[in-house]
């Protein structure tokens, strides 16, 4: 919270699993409406992503390339903000 309200144009990528017990997806979605943000267009910064696999997705192949896929997707649009 600190860092989003010192830097509103910070961006965060999540990437959860399905069946994932050590860090829960759902917790993901807690933690971010809990934040206690001022400013409602910093929610915006956030991109979550979900992924079939557990706490390793990127060990899992089919969910290695789609997370893979969903991170440069998400550099890309960072990067076409700025310019």
């Amino acid at each position: 919270r600190s860092s989003l309200h010192k830097n509103p144009f910070m961006k965060v990528f999540v990437a959860s699993g399905f069946f994932d017990l050590a860090t829960p997806h759902f917790a993901t979605y807690y933690t971010l409406n809990h934040m206690g943000l001022k400013q409602e267009a910093v929610k915006t910064n956030f991109v979550t992503k979900e992924y079939e696999a557990g706490h390793m997705m990127y060990i899992h192949q089919g969910c290695h390339a789609q997370l893979a896929e969903d991170v440069f997707a998400f550099i890309r649009s960072t990067k076409a903000r700025r310019q």
